[in-house]
């Protein structure tokens, strides 16, 4: 690493970041998770995946008692592929004071089998949860209208 020199009264600026959350519409009031058919039901849901032609990754910000709080649009990818990574996962619940978040992705196609990815993504986002203090609850992957997954339910979480 090679040093540069700076001039005795040369100014050096460090910039300064504030953070906050806006806040949009809501789309429904809150509600309590206890079952995966409880994600399944929620209309944003169906606006944001059901309805998509291509991958999109969201995550629900869940309080205390297990109630969505808030959800955020994580990464839209293309028809067969949404990157993600687990720091960008957080950014949101670490706003919203969520004490746990679900995972949640469609598979345009209609098939709900998870790939190796979705798999390894999980036990990544999983772990740097743990680490935060943010559970990850499940993480769920829609098809269609009637299709879904929970990775929780097939023991791959």
């Amino acid at each position: 690493m090679s040093k540069q020199k700076q001039a005795p009264n040369e100014k050096t600026y460090v910039q300064k970041v504030k953070l906050y959350m806006v806040k949009e519409e809501t789309s429904q009031l809150e509600t309590r998770i206890n079952w995966p058919s409880h994600v399944a039901k929620l209309k944003l849901i169906e606006k944001e995946l059901i309805k998509s032609d291509r991958e999109k990754f969201l995550c629900l910000h869940l309080d205390t008692r297990n109630r969505v709080i808030s959800y955020e649009v994580v990464a839209i990818g293309s028809l067969n592929q949404v990157i993600v990574h687990p720091r960008e996962v957080f950014k949101g619940a670490i706003l919203s004071n969520a004490q746990s978040v679900i995972l949640c992705h469609n598979h345009p196609s209609g098939d709900v089998k998870p790939s190796k990815q979705d798999i390894e993504l999980t036990k990544r986002v999983k772990y740097a949860g743990n680490i935060l203090g943010i559970e990850v609850i499940d993480h769920m992957i829609f098809g269609n209208e009637k299709s879904f997954l929970s990775m929780k339910e097939k023991d791959l979480l």
